[in-house]
């Protein structure tokens, strides 16, 4: 057996259970244990001592007195795309708004035109690249989605890099099938023929080659209504896959009270959001996932994390990486502006990248927690607390990242 002991942790801050944190237990179901140890068997946690209890191991990691907690989870990227967007950042300082850009054949379609002409190599090295990043700062787990094809071809070639990194390149990559994500030039003006299309012609070649566990869709003004996005979503459903929806970024148009009555896994956005929306969520049992890296770069309002926690709605904070409304892949950094923006307590925010986004991409029973049975994914930190690891902004703080029980890092 390789085994491994996790010395001198002078905090271990974790949630407990498989289940989402919701209410006020997003905050106190956060259990700080000081001074103790954590003994790893081969990829899975074995035992949490108290630090003079510990066994003794061939194989020592001392952390030194510093914060231990899980992997960090992004439950919301993009990240399979070819080409950036830098060249729209004008338009946008000189106020031209999301949909307008979209509108004007920009945005989402000027990805869709370097996706389709990059090859699978080439998508694949750009996404290692940045997964690589992203577990240098302690994400263990990234979900991405598809949707920068928008026909068959390159959606089923971003899904395939998906696969290829987690048989490849080793990482923990959650697919989602995101065809629904704007409407391509070739079914401009006709979404309904376009969601036809996805839906019997896209999907059923998707679940025939099991690329997908998550289906998702964009339903925005001008882009696709409740009804569109219900076909979308119950397709997806009738295929077996779990769901998510992007609902509310821009107006409120009934995809966060669609969420909760299909009972989504996730709705994702959610700055406009009413009453109403929250309230479904809440009966649907559906995960707000939360980007606050989106509204700091888009300059736009922050959701209402605090109305979805009093209502008892799971929230998760994830990056939203995309080229276009978030081009950074820095989950720290939006801890920090959940921290400061959603005044979400620190242990609020650690049951944000942890156990609630683990459930956002249904991982729930495996990841997210530092308990016995759980995948050996965890993070030392260069912190004493939770406090400074929320307070510190704009460096990276992760000291080690233990993935599967091998320090990575």
């Amino acid at each position: 057996m390789n085994m491994l002991l996790i010395k001198n942790i002078g905090m271990l801050a974790t949630a407990k259970g498989n289940s989402p944190l919701c209410g006020a237990a997003q905050h106190s179901g956060v259990e700080i244990r000081r001074n103790c140890a954590v003994l790893i068997n081969e990829e899975t946690i074995q035992a949490v001592y108290d630090n003079d209890a510990a066994p003794a191991c061939d194989n020592v990691i001392d952390a030194g007195g510093r914060l231990v907690t899980a992997g960090l989870i992004d439950a919301h990227t993009h990240l399979i795309f070819g080409g950036w967007r830098q060249h729209e950042v004008p338009l946008k300082l000189r106020g031209a708004g999301y949909l307008e850009i979209l509108q004007a054949g920009g945005g989402i379609l000027n990805t869709l035109k370097a996706t389709r002409s990059a090859s699978e190599d080439e998508l694949y090295g750009r996404a290692e690249k940045a997964l690589s990043e992203m577990l240098d700062h302690g994400i263990t787990t990234v979900e991405a989605k598809s949707g920068y094809g928008l026909n068959v071809e390159t959606e089923l070639k971003q899904l395939r890099v998906i696969r290829r990194l987690n048989e490849e390149g080793g990482f923990n990559v959650v697919p989602t099938f995101m065809a629904a994500h704007a409407v391509p030039p070739e079914f401009k003006g006709d979404p309904d023929g376009y969601i036809e299309f996805i839906c019997t012609e896209i999907l059923p070649k998707v679940a025939d080659d099991e690329l997908c566990e998550f289906v998702d869709v964009f339903c925005e003004t001008g882009v696709f209504d409740v009804e569109q996005s219900r076909k979308m979503l119950t397709y997806g459903q009738a295929y077996g896959f779990r769901t998510k929806i992007h609902a509310d970024e821009i107006d409120a148009i009934g995809g966060s009270v669609l969420a909760g009555e299909m009972g989504a896994t996730s709705a994702e956005h959610l700055i406009a959001v009413d009453e109403a929306g929250i309230a479904s969520m809440a009966r649907g049992g559906t995960i707000a996932c939360l980007l606050p890296g989106t509204s700091l770069y888009l300059n736009k309002e922050f959701a209402p994390a605090r109305r979805f926690i009093e209502a008892g709605v799971p929230v998760a904070v994830c990056t939203d990486f995309n080229p276009g409304s978030c081009p950074s892949d820095d989950l720290q950094l939006c801890m920090n502006l959940a921290y400061l923006k959603y005044r979400m307590t620190p242990e609020e925010v650690l049951s944000a990248v942890t156990i609630n986004a683990a459930c956002a991409v249904n991982r729930g029973d495996s990841l997210g927690t530092v308990e016995p049975g759980k995948q050996a994914d965890l993070v030392i930190w260069d912190a004493d607390d939770l406090d400074y690891l929320v307070y510190r902004m704009g460096t990276n703080k992760a000291e080690k990242v233990i993935r599967k029980g091998i320090t990575v890092k």
